[in-house]
């Protein structure tokens, strides 16, 4: 995935490029001549235009909700733990350290093992022993009385959706724009932008600006959605901090 710097290249060689471009063909095709056709080609980008942008909205709208609906599943996965690691207290003093422990063990691997690997693009496996090791130890409790018994049932609730948010996350980790969105994406700015070169303008600086500032906005917002669309790799990600904060809570406790 993309970093920080990585975008910025991108901006300044695409920013350039649109110069580059429109200054080729003010030499090939001198604006002059370009004028007499600026109606067509005004009717033209209006229509490519409006298309592209509509594409684009939806594209980034996309992305981003995907982004939202990663980032709380987090949150309600981080909850869960913490769900379970208070629920331990009322088990069996056997079962209470054990879940108490594999509680620990589990917001720690998180941190330390599923973060670095999905943003290495590749699927986490530790925290999916602890998990198994966990439902292990509940299905090991002989409760005694009314109370462990509920305990326990709220116990197995609380970790029957931490593991569902788990699953939720990996597959989230593994989503992204199909290609062939990537392809109309891509195909589509570079003619919005060939389009609005064409234009015959003269007032040659001004029509720069206009190429510049096209060419700007669009090349953002694509790098918006490549950032976004990865919502746990790259610099813009989902964070660790629910499990951070479920950590600092069951150390505390």
């Amino acid at each position: 995935m993309l970093s920080f710097l990585q975008d910025v290249l991108i901006l300044i060689l695409a920013s350039g490029g649109s110069l580059l471009l429109l200054a080729g063909l003010n030499r090939v095709w001198p604006r002059e001549k370009r004028s007499a056709h600026n109606a067509l080609i005004g009717w033209q980008l209006g229509i490519l235009g409006t298309t592209y942008a509509v594409i684009l909205g939806f594209m980034l709208y996309t992305v981003w909700t995907a982004f939202g609906a990663a980032d709380l599943n987090v949150d309600l996965e981080a909850d869960a733990l913490r769900n379970v690691y208070r629920l331990a207290e009322g088990l069996p003093q056997q079962q209470h350290l054990q879940l108490e422990s594999e509680a620990r063990d589990y917001a720690k691997a998180v941190i330390e093992q599923d973060w670095p690997a999905m943003a290495r693009d590749q699927i986490p496996e530790g925290s999916h022993e602890i998990n198994q090791a966990m439902w292990r130890t509940l299905m090991s409790v002989k409760t005694a009385s009314p109370a462990e018994f509920i305990a326990e049932d709220h116990a197995l609730t609380e970790l029957s959706a931490l593991t569902e948010h788990r699953r939720t996350r990996l597959i989230q980790s593994r989503l992204r724009l199909p290609v062939i969105f990537w392809c109309v994406l891509l195909t589509g700015g570079a003619v919005t932008i060939f389009s609005t070169s064409l234009f015959g303008s003269d007032n040659a600086a001004l029509h720069a600006i206009q190429v510049f500032s096209f060419t700007l906005l669009i090349t953002l917002a694509l790098l918006a959605i490549g950032d976004v669309n990865l919502p746990f790799q790259g610099w813009v990600h989902v964070s660790d901090f629910a499990f951070v904060r479920a950590q600092q809570n069951m150390q505390d406790h």
